[in-house]
């Protein structure tokens, strides 16, 4: 019996060709475009410079060889940016690392319970808002300090000082910023292979020259020694472990719900393996403990870091370990080019970055399916409370709004034209709820007159079947005539019968072998009976003709 001794040998050729000709470039491309947003991102956050860094290199080495997704890249991210500023605001710096490990260890814990997939049962519309909502945010925040001035502690404060600080504008800090957004909003019309260099770093390198060359002092980044000097454990809390708690559930679930549907989106990109949700929440909850443990910022899933990464042509998730291990270089061996970077130009790039999270096809989308008011109710929760309030009201109003629909029914009644008969029409969910609605329309028969009843609906409680049955049986004795026709899954007959069930779709090869199925009673008569029921209201207008031919 012969083995093919080759095979193995040549799978391992082919996986280093496929990460020397694939992942290697990708991942130098990705990490072009990680560096200048990490360094923006901590600097957005109010954390320690080196903390975004950190981030990165954590993001990208722990999650690449843990995670779930083969093409996703992990770092700091901009929906986290202001429950973090919020974390540290409130418990400082050592506790909001701390508040990460236990986000971290949370995380883990979800991806351990199979509940990933939970996450993604948020309406999307909340999270669409929920990214704008921060995207505002951040770019309020960054327009003071591209104004040469400093961001305050709530959007509403940002917003009513936004005049003051614009009538002492710091225009070496100002020219800088606006040269950078400007780069970054026309780099996609840039012709030829320029267009292959990272936008983002090109507008920081452009931003950082220019401010070499001003006769003005731009403020620039300060980061004291390499990366390893930075790290530092964290601290645990002094009290109020309660608030602690909570701060940790927020981000625990925030970057868990920005990475899972990150790792959907890259899923769409590609054709190569899916991604395991719960294995990936286990990478980005170890991750985080890490982060957190050495004195970085939270990491999740980065949707442009990722569609960067695919669209480079990463082929495995080498690429990501990579740009982990091409951060981790440069902050070490170049920090001295990090603490040229002006805060201005970090500024405008957070600001386009910002705006790029309102999208107006997210916003067309909840105008056409009716969820705006969701849409919008959330972005405004989310800019002027907090990020986890704003979630929440915005759930609220998308569940109530779904209760609303699933629940609602439409009755009219009116006279058929050319005849002496009543249509009353019920559609949709018909529970009591609909009984203030079912009695008005049903009083407007007039007594006497022959009715025919259409339903159409897929759910009937005791109390609608009793208001309309008592209003049908009042209607015989006083004269009139009623008919049911029923075209819905939900009967008449049935509510009586057990707890109202939501009725299954029929379809017209069931009415046609349903004589055949049944076992009791006159099968060729009930069917005859069914179809009558549900049919001779639509023929008998065309018989009416007939007749007068």
């Amino acid at each position: 019996m012969s083995r093919d001794t080759d095979s193995p040998p040549g799978r391992t050729v082919g996986r280093l060709d496929s990460l020397l000709r694939h992942d290697l470039p990708a991942s130098l491309v990705v990490f072009l475009v990680a560096l200048p947003l990490s360094l923006g991102i901590a600097v957005a956050s109010g954390a320690p410079i080196a903390a975004g860094l950190i981030a990165a290199v954590v993001g990208g080495i722990v999650v690449g060889l843990l995670g779930g997704s083969p093409l996703q890249v992990s770092g700091p991210a901009a929906g986290l940016t202001v429950v973090v500023a919020e974390t540290i605001n409130q418990f400082g710096w050592k506790t909001a690392c701390f508040i990460t490990v236990l986000a971290g260890l949370l995380q883990i814990l979800f991806g351990l319970s199979r509940i990933a997939r939970a996450a993604l049962a948020i309406a999307p519309v909340v999270v669409h808002a929920m990214l704008a909502g921060i995207g505002i945010t951040i770019a309020l925040q960054q327009l003071h300090v591209l104004l040469g001035g400093s961001s305050h502690s709530s959007a509403w404060q940002n917003l009513i000082q936004l005049p003051g600080e614009l009538s002492s504008i710091h225009g070496d800090d100002f020219l800088v910023g606006v040269v950078v957004m400007a780069i970054m909003f026309g780099w996609k019309y840039v012709p030829g292979k320029l267009k292959v260099l990272p936008g983002p770093l090109v507008a920081v390198v452009v931003g950082t020259g220019l401010s070499l060359v001003l006769p003005g002092a731009p403020e620039r980044i300060v980061l004291s020694g390499s990366l390893f000097d930075a790290i530092g454990l964290p601290g645990l809390p002094s009290g109020n472990w309660g608030a602690v708690v909570l701060a940790a559930l927020t981000i625990a679930l925030i970057a868990s719900v920005e990475s899972l549907l990150s790792a959907v989106a890259v899923d769409k990109m590609h054709t190569g393996p899916r991604t395991n949700f719960d294995r990936e929440l286990i990478g980005q909850g170890a991750a985080n403990m890490i982060s957190g443990g050495l004195g970085g910022l939270p990491v999740t899933g980065v949707i442009v870091r990722s569609a960067t990464n695919v669209q480079a042509g990463a082929r495995s998730r080498a690429s990501a370990l990579l740009h982990g291990v091409w951060i981790l270089v440069f902050s070490v061996a170049l920090v001295g080019v990090v603490q040229q970077i002006p805060k201005s130009a970090l500024a405008g790039l957070l600001i386009v970055v910002g705006i790029q999270l309102v999208k107006l096809a997210h916003i067309k989308m909840a105008r056409r399916t009716g969820d705006l008011l969701v849409y919008l109710v959330t972005v405004l929760g989310v800019v002027f409370l907090n990020l986890l309030e704003g979630v929440i009201i915005g759930l609220a109003l998308a569940f109530g709004l779904l209760l609303w629909r699933v629940v609602r029914v439409s009755v009219t009644a009116g006279e058929v034209a050319g005849t002496d008969r009543w249509l009353v029409s019920i559609d949709g969910t018909c529970t009591f709820l609909a009984l203030p609605k079912l009695s008005s329309e049903l009083a407007k028969v007039p007594a006497r007159a022959d009715v025919l009843i259409e339903l159409s609906v897929d759910f009937l409680d005791h109390a609608a079947y009793e208001a309309i049955h008592d209003w049908a049986n009042q209607h015989e004795n006083t004269g009139g005539t009623v008919e049911y026709v029923e075209l819905g899954t939900a009967r008449m007959a049935h509510a009586l019968t057990g707890p109202p069930v939501r009725g299954r779709a029929r379809t017209l090869l069931d009415d046609v072998l349903r004589p055949w199925r049944e076992d009791e009673g006159n099968q060729i008569t009930q069917g005859v009976a069914a179809f009558h029921r549900r049919n001779a209201h639509v023929v008998r207008p065309h018989l009416d003709e007939l007749r007068d031919v």
